[in-house]
């Protein structure tokens, strides 16, 4: 089966944002595509929705402005940029690791998100190298949340960013991520274990995310396709005083939440996690104790040159122990 090749848009990227793409009916009660804009966004001012179609800021596929009367059924898709809401500041930067012509990666911060989405445009990692390096074409390799701090690969130019894509869906990456948990109740420092199983643990199950959800679903009774492996590093009380576990993951797939749900379901959520095991209500982020998940380390053959590629985060998380538990 051939690869569907992504739909290329007919505007540049602008102040590192690019163009959002909208699908538009054939058929409906509107008789025209600006009479569906209007219905669409039905919580803007249609008076400005119709000045932007005639000041041809909404195009078509081919880059031509569609206008107020285009008829409904004249294209399926249009492009056209969002308003910029005004966004608070993330107030933690990423760090550049390593740049050349095809590769940059980066070290992310807590709370900063990887692409633009919901109330993130400017505020994302994405836009922020775009305009840093002033290099429209940048775009990101594989992401991570925007609680969860470490490495991120971005691709500098389109002609080689399969290359690098390839690894990701080929399993040519070997990723290694650190965790803090509460410590489990019952834990015995003389026989570690989580639910049971003795480190290291090696955990699997079936994981699918559905459009619109913020959580992903666990199906007990489909075949496992998710699967992390799970070493001890330590177990003791952090700086602040919590009593922790520390962890390191090795995640051989890379599903969706897959290793803040796998903890979870051995009974050591990460701490700082507000979605799982359960989801908490929407709070302001809490600086003081970001989620306690990183991505720690990438590695992998370059495509390109052959060369082996290892790449460590400089940074650590909040809460590992300090002071180890005792028998």
């Amino acid at each position: 089966m051939m690869a569907t090749v992504p739909m290329p848009p007919p505007l540049p990227v602008r102040n590192g944002i690019g163009p959002t793409r909208l699908r538009v009916p054939t058929t409906g009660p509107w008789s025209t595509i600006a009479e569906f804009v209007v219905a669409r966004f039905d919580h803007l001012d249609p008076d400005d929705l119709h000045r932007r179609f005639d000041a041809g800021e909404i195009v078509a596929a081919d880059g031509h402005p569609v206008r107020v009367d285009t008829p409904l059924g004249t294209h399926h898709f249009i492009w056209y940029y969002r308003d910029l809401p005004v966004e608070d500041p993330v107030p933690f930067h990423e760090e550049i690791l390593h740049i050349d012509d095809d590769l940059v990666v980066v070290d992310k911060p807590h709370f900063l998100p990887t692409t633009p989405g919901g109330r993130y445009l400017r505020e994302s990692a994405l836009v922020r190298l775009r305009v840093r390096l002033g290099n429209p074409d940048l775009t990101p390799i594989h992401r991570l949340d925007r609680a969860t701090a470490g490495l991120v690969m971005f691709s500098a130019r389109p002609d080689t960013r399969g290359a690098y894509q390839s690894l990701f869906e080929k399993r040519q990456v070997t990723k290694v991520y650190e965790a803090v948990s509460a410590l489990p109740p019952g834990w015995d420092p003389t026989a570690p274990a989580l639910s049971g199983q003795s480190f290291p643990v090696l955990y699997r199950n079936h994981i699918r995310s559905r459009r619109g959800e913020l959580r992903v679903v666990v199906d007990a009774a489909a075949e496992p396709n998710a699967e992390t492996r799970i070493d001890l590093l330590g177990a003791g009380t952090s700086r602040s005083g919590r009593t922790v576990l520390h962890t390191i993951l090795h995640p051989h797939t890379g599903r969706m939440h897959q290793l803040r749900v796998h903890l979870a379901a051995l009974g050591a959520g990460i701490l700082g996690d507000r979605w799982y095991p359960n989801l908490l209500s929407e709070e302001a982020d809490d600086h003081s104790l970001p989620l306690q998940l990183l991505a720690r380390e990438l590695e992998f053959t370059d495509p390109l040159s052959g060369a082996a590629r290892h790449f460590v985060t400089g940074r650590t998380l909040s809460e590992v122990p300090v002071r180890m538990a005792r028998s």
